[in-house]
C-alpha cells in the first residue's frame, strides 16, 4: 500500500497530538467523615490537620482522592454506618464500634499527660503519687484501666467538663490541681485559644496514657475490606520509610498551625 510523505506526516502528527492531549489517569474520589479535633484534624488548619494530610496522601498513593466532610462526631459515625461515607477518621478503640466498623492499623499515637500551673511543684511517678488531688478531665473520657481503678478506690477525685478550654481556665484559677489531656491538643488549645494562660501552665513529661486512634470503615460496605487491606499496607510503607514520622515532625515544628 502506498502512502505519500505528506499523508504519513499528517498521521504521525495526529497520533502524537492524541497521545499528548490524552488526560492523565484520574484519581477515584472517596468521601470520608470526620469531626473537629485540632491540631490533628480540623477544617481550619493547613491540609485540614496532620492526620487528614497523612490519610489524604496515603490514599493518593493508592489512586484515590479523599475529601473530608466535617460533622459533629456522633453524626459522622451515624452517617458513615448508614452508607453516606466510605470511612470516618479518626477514632479510639471501643468494643461497641467494632460491631459497625473495621479498624485500620493505628494511624495516630496520642500521649496524655498532666498539665499543671507553672508555680506548682508537681511530680508523679506512680498513681499513688496523685493521692488527694483534684484532677480535671473531659466528659466521658477514660484515662486507662489503672487510672479508673485508682479513681474508683478514692485515691483521688476527678471533675469533668465539656472542653479543654474550660479545664485550662479552671486549672489557671486553681479550681483543679492538674488536668489530664493529650499533649498536642493541650498546647494547641493554649497557644491558639488561651494565649494569655500559655506562660502560666506547663506539663509533666511522664505520660499518663499512650492511646491510639484508627480509621474506621463500615462493615456493611462491600468495598471496605479490600480498601482497608490496601490502606494498611500503604500505611506500613509510610512508617517503614520514615515518611510517616515526617508529618508529626512537622506538627511539632508548628507547620499545622
Amino acid at each position: 500500500m502506498y502512502f505519500s510523505a505528506g499523508l504519513l506526516l499528517l498521521c504521525c502528527t495526529t497520533e502524537l497530538q492524541a497521545a499528548t492531549t490524552e488526560p492523565p489517569n484520574k484519581l477515584i474520589e472517596l468521601q470520608f467523615s470526620t469531626g473537629e479535633w485540632p491540631p490533628f484534624i480540623s477544617a481550619a488548619l493547613p491540609h485540614q490537620g496532620v492526620v487528614a494530610h497523612l490519610i489524604h496522601d496515603i490514599f493518593a498513593e493508592m489512586g484515590y482522592q479523599v475529601s473530608f466532610t466535617f460533622l459533629p462526631w456522633a453524626r459522622a459515625y451515624h452517617d458513615t454506618v448508614n452508607g453516606k461515607y466510605a470511612a470516618t477518621a479518626v477514632w479510639m478503640d471501643s468494643a461497641d464500634r467494632k460491631h459497625d466498623f473495621f479498624y485500620s492499623d493505628a494511624v495516630l499515637d496520642e500521649q496524655f499527660v498532666f498539665f499543671h500551673r507553672q508555680q506548682m511543684a508537681f511530680d508523679w511517678q506512680q498513681l499513688r503519687d496523685l493521692r488527694g488531688l483534684q484532677i480535671g478531665g473531659g466528659l466521658g473520657y477514660s484515662y486507662g484501666p489503672a487510672f479508673d481503678q485508682a479513681l474508683n478506690s478514692g485515691l483521688f477525685s476527678i471533675s469533668r467538663v465539656a472542653s479543654t478550654e474550660q479545664n485550662f481556665r479552671r486549672l489557671a484559677a486553681g479550681r483543679i490541681d492538674v488536668f489530664a489531656e493529650e499533649i498536642s491538643v493541650g498546647y494547641y488549645t493554649l497557644n491558639n485559644q488561651l494565649p494569655e494562660l500559655a506562660s502560666a501552665i506547663s506539663h509533666h513529661p511522664r505520660p499518663l496514657l499512650i492511646n491510639q486512634s484508627f480509621l474506621l470503615l463500615p462493615r456493611n460496605s462491600p468495598d471496605s475490606e479490600q480498601l482497608l487491606a490496601r490502606f494498611n499496607q500503604q500505611l506500613q510503607h509510610f512508617k517503614q520509610s520514615g515518611r510517616y514520622q515526617a508529618y508529626f515532625d512537622s506538627l511539632a515544628q508548628g507547620r499545622y498551625q
